[in-house]
């Protein structure tokens, strides 16, 4: 990990705290014994290297690729393996902050025409102060924010590689593993290199969903279906609330009449749909939609 972090320059990026120079320390951790150390780094990882809502900094995509490394590393939680797990969480929300659409061409352009400008704004940016990088947000040029339009264009890049990736964890033999990474799928190959996948990968996760064992892994599986527009009909009925939502939710289910009533019905009843999934958190998906996007109808795009 040490020499795959020398790969990178990140002298010229930053993350939420301000310069990206500590990442490369903070994921070296992720494979040493100093515990202390580890959970710094785990916390940097998500904290740090990630907005909110699934949305990127420059050192995102560079952080993406080497946690998508880890997967495969022994020395990723020999004793746990629920790190990979989280790292497939992670790459779940790289494919969200990704996930650009037809924005993706426009981004390319207006970055491309103005890249000496946002290299110079960029390098003062982690130049100076925590101060000064507060004042540059609003410094009325918009650079900034074009900035991160670039470093989520450096993600949509990234990920026909974080899907190559995360693909094997399909057929792991922990149901878990499984579940993360079919939620990972379900936001990676909604990139439009993907689109000849979608067929094959509709498949495998309509029969990872029919035969999973828990509602929570079924829910997750539901909504990665949705992502990619499978057809989430035949869980409209089924007896768990939390996976009827889900269901609901897919994109291409918008107006139709049965998943507008399972909304419908959350909405008389919001604790049961909070209650539903009992101790364990619910998807990752519904975590980044509103509760009131869930009470109102409205879909996640």
């Amino acid at each position: 990990m040490d020499d795959r972090t020398h790969d990178v320059d990140w002298s010229g990026l930053f993350h939420a705290v301000g310069p990206a120079g500590d990442t490369p320390r903070h994921l070296t951790a992720l494979l040493g014994d100093d515990a202390k150390a580890f959970v710094d780094g785990y916390s940097h990882l998500w904290s740090a290297t990630l907005r909110r809502e699934g949305k990127a900094w420059p050192a995102t995509a560079p952080t993406a690729l080497l946690v998508a490394e880890l997967l495969d590393n022994p020395l990723l939680g020999p004793d746990d393996p629920s790190l990979r797990d989280a790292m497939l969480a992670y790459l779940y929300e790289i494919g969200v902050a990704a996930d650009l659409g037809d924005r993706a061409a426009e981004i390319r352009a207006r970055v491309k025409d103005r890249a000496p400008e946002l290299r110079a704004w960029t390098a003062a940016y982690v130049s100076t102060d925590a101060d000064g990088r507060a004042r540059m947000w609003g410094d009325g040029t918009g650079l900034g924010e074009l900035v991160l339009d670039q470093a989520a264009l450096a993600c949509f890049d990234l990920v026909p590689a974080l899907l190559r990736r995360t693909l094997p964890h399909l057929a792991s033999e922990r149901a878990r593993r499984r579940t993360c990474a079919a939620a990972a799928v379900g936001s990676l190959a909604r990139h439009p290199a993907a689109s000849a996948q979608r067929p094959e990968l509709l498949k495998q996760l309509t029969s990872m969903a029919w035969a999973a064992d828990s509602s929570h892994d079924l829910a997750t599986m539901v909504i990665a279906i949705g992502h990619l527009d499978g057809d989430t009909r035949p869980w409209l009925a089924d007896p768990h609330a939390g996976v009827r939502v889900c269901a609901a939710l897919a994109p291409n289910l918008a107006g139709d009449d049965a998943a507008d009533q399972v909304l419908m019905e959350l909405a008389r009843s919001p604790q049961a749909f909070g209650k539903s999934f009992g101790d364990m958190a619910p998807p990752l998906q519904l975590q980044s939609t509103s509760y009131q996007d869930l009470l109102t109808g409205r879909r996640a795009s």
